[in-house]
């Protein structure tokens, strides 16, 4: 009786899994029989039998260089992402293992910048761009991802360093460790699996950036978010176009993610299970 009561709740388990699964990917999927469509077909309405003509992606290729954006987004993710661990596994080494009365409130400081709206903060940055020659470049544009992410950088990084003991960095002390020595040596190598699933993250989010990647490029930096932005156009929005343009842009980051998924879930679950 218990058995079948297990088996009978795995099925149903199982089923609300792959129910949410579908219906999570079901617009990725919709997006990808889009771009398979003629522009006539892709305007008649709701449909998901395409005519598997590629002519969308041909005119994409014709219409703009899908390479170039996409060295950009390749560059500003790997760069920021580069950028931000640096900046971070020190600050959120100094955090978890010399605390102050003030690290929590920091900590939620820093979090709670990522809770105000962009377009508040729009002006500012855009004059700081335009004055310091940064506009449209991808060095602007590389520390600019950097600092929008780096919050959930530190955040992430510090929940992982809190739980490594610290007996074992005060025995590399006593053994004449430098501070140097301590984070590259001995900090980094057991956190391994927390920072991989922070890049990770972090350069998914860079990827994904489309607000300021849009106001603070035109052309020489502009990434493949910026790249699907220019098929909207004052004419109106060409469906099978713009359904083409997405898949190009959401194809590397989807290989990625799922070549990845267990090193993704491995680092976010580090330290979960004692």
């Amino acid at each position: 009786m218990a058995r079948a009561v297990t088996t009978r709740t795995k099925a149903i388990n199982t089923a609300v899994a792959w129910t949410v699964a579908l219906v999570i990917f079901f617009p990725i999927l919709y997006t990808i029989i889009t771009s398979l469509k003629t522009e006539s077909e892709a305007i008649a309405g709701f449909n998901l039998i395409p005519s598997f003509t590629i002519e969308s992606y041909i005119a994409v290729q014709t219409q703009n260089d899908y390479f170039k954006p996409f060295m950009n987004s390749v560059i500003l993710a790997i760069g920021s992402t580069i950028l931000a661990l640096i900046v971070g596994i020190p600050a959120a080494w100094a955090m978890a293992f010399s605390p102050t009365r003030r690290t929590k409130d920091i900590l939620m400081w820093m979090l709670s910048t990522k809770m105000m709206p962009a377009v508040a903060v729009l002006v500012p940055i855009y004059l700081i761009f335009l004055r310091t020659g940064l506009m449209d470049t991808r060095i602007g544009l590389t520390v600019m991802l950097m600092l929008i992410n780096l919050p959930i950088v530190i955040w992430m990084l510090y929940t992982y360093f809190r739980e490594i003991p610290g007996e074992i960095l005060e025995a590399a002390r006593m053994d004449g460790a430098s501070l140097w020595n301590e984070i590259v040596y001995i900090l980094t190598p057991m956190a391994i699996p927390g920072i991989a699933s922070t890049a990770l993250l972090n350069i998914i989010l860079a990827w994904n950036e489309s607000f300021w990647t849009i106001q603070l490029t035109t052309t020489n930096a502009a990434p493949l978010t910026a790249f699907i932005a220019s098929f909207s156009s004052p004419q109106g929005l060409f469906w099978a176009k713009l359904s083409a343009a997405s898949t190009l842009a959401i194809a590397p980051i989807l290989i990625m993610g799922w070549f990845s998924q267990k090193q993704l879930v491995r680092g976010l679950t580090f330290g979960a299970v004692k």
